[in-house]
């Protein structure tokens, strides 16, 4: 028997015993195939880092390339608009820059992709002089050719209601669905609405309107909600968006006692996430916000994460929470549990049917603390959640690691298994379906890692 022979073998002799045991096998890790640098940045201190657009994506795979979208900041520019967009490509001998905005902006810039070969770049180029805080701005989608990046590109003008005044604050969203070579982008006007586009596979951006936020009518002082970073997925003409609250602080009481601590004139509020959707972008209206998750009543925070579309029409939605800001806990609720959690939820026809909770730490429990997560959705149908695990483990050793769950029906899971990147992933993005990105048993993501935090880097992992 030859070595590699003997060595299966073993193993698989081994995971028998294992089973006898009682014991189930642990599932098997990602093979990781690559761990690069992409590209570096100096804080542009404009309040928008290079993945402030979280709920989108800076990077796209179509065909066998990869591409990402940066940020550059411009030497010797005061923000607001003071960054430049950067396009990349990944080859042989590594990342190289295809281009380079000539303009400035803010904000990080999503990307997405076609199978056909088209590469489309959100961008939102300010309308001010150099130095000036900010201003009008007028939202655009660059359409390059895959195949020859550096050629010049093509300017798209989205077609929005009402011909709003757009500023440098844009939380732009982009989605698209790649099968059918169809866009979909959001734009924000100021605290009353979200504006959205839709491009058909004509070419043609053939419908518009306006997502009115939510009146907080249980406020103190009530106010429109203003939502935020919106997760966008579109699936032949089904949309859905997934936000979170952004506003001031609504407590007063609450609000006070944080400008004492942070001497901060202003703080806000991420605690209440709500969805809207619609099954046919041309003929159905979007339908009032629903509000699935809330961590009001104890100032807790929310982070909407990801959505992902089944094949047989389900909506999944994913976020993580924590139940309370323990600055307030003494003051103002006393004996409440600080927790963090990892949440999924299914929804059919605008109905949550089905939600739970992926993982959990906080006190009396695990400190092993889930983070940012994405969905990954492999050809044959598997749906795993990549995410990132901070805190300490049983025996008190600090973790800073990414790890891959998978998510089977009826709220059931795997064992989370360790990913061994030298650089885990703190803030991250992924190659999504929901950018034009093929469903793949490749995992590829863009972030940031604790250990070089002004690095953009990229890792490649093949799932099992």
């Amino acid at each position: 028997m030859n070595l590699k022979r003997w060595v299966s073998t073993m193993l698989g002799f081994s995971a028998f015993l294992a089973v006898a045991a009682g014991a189930a096998p642990k599932p098997p890790a990602p093979v990781v195939e690559a761990e690069e640098e992409v590209y570096r940045y100096t804080s542009a201190d404009n309040g928008a880092g290079p993945l402030w657009c979280k709920g989108s994506t800076c990077i796209v795979r179509i065909g066998r390339d990869v591409f990402v979208s940066g940020l550059e900041t411009i030497p010797d520019l005061k923000p607001l608009n003071n960054v430049r967009w950067l396009l990349f490509r990944r080859t042989d001998t590594g990342w190289e820059l295809q281009q380079r905005d000539s303009g400035r902006t803010r904000e990080p810039c999503p990307l997405a992709g076609f199978p056909d070969g088209r590469l489309f770049l959100s961008v939102n180029p300010t309308l001010t002089e150099p130095n000036t805080y900010n201003g009008p701005a007028r939202p655009k989608v660059l359409e390059f050719a895959a195949a020859d990046p550096r050629a010049p590109f093509r300017e798209l003008s989205p077609v929005w209601t009402d011909s709003p005044k757009f500023t440098e604050h844009s939380y732009r969203g982009l989605a698209a669905d790649g099968r059918n070579g169809e866009l979909l982008a959001l734009n924000i006007l100021g605290h009353a609405a979200q504006y959205w586009s839709f491009r058909d596979k004509t070419g043609r951006w053939v419908a518009h309107g306006i997502l009115d936020f939510p009146m907080g009518v249980d406020y103190e002082k009530p106010e429109p909600i203003r939502l935020c970073y919106p997760v966008i997925a579109l699936r032949d003409r089904a949309a859905y968006v997934l936000a979170i609250s952004d506003i001031v602080e609504p407590v007063s009481a609450w609000r006070q006692f944080k400008r004492e601590l942070t001497h901060q004139e202003w703080d806000y509020d991420f605690r209440r996430l709500f969805f809207t959707w619609t099954p046919d972008i041309l003929t159905k209206p979007f339908a009032p916000w629903t509000e699935i998750a809330s961590r009001e009543k104890t100032c807790g925070h929310i982070d909407n994460l990801d959505i992902w579309l089944s094949p047989r029409g389900a909506a999944h939605f994913l976020w993580q929470e924590t139940s309370l800001d323990s600055r307030l806990r003494e003051k103002f609720f006393p004996g409440e549990r600080l927790t963090y959690a990892l949440r999924h939820c299914v929804v059919r026809e605008g109905q949550v049917v089905e939600q739970y909770t992926l993982v959990e730490a906080g006190e009396g429990g695990s400190n092993e603390i889930p983070g940012v997560g994405r969905f990954q959705a492999t050809p044959d149908g598997r749906l795993f959640v990549f995410y990132y695990c901070s805190g300490s483990d049983a025996a008190g050793k600090p973790i800073s690691e990414n790890r891959l769950m998978q998510i089977r029906p009826g709220g059931k899971h795997g064992e989370p298994v360790r990913i061994p990147l030298a650089h885990p992933f703190s803030s991250f993005m992924t190659a999504t379906p929901r950018g034009g990105s093929p469903p793949s048993r490749t995992l590829e993501v863009l972030g940031n890692s604790p250990i070089e935090p002004l690095t953009m880097r990229y890792a490649r992992l093949r799932l099992p």
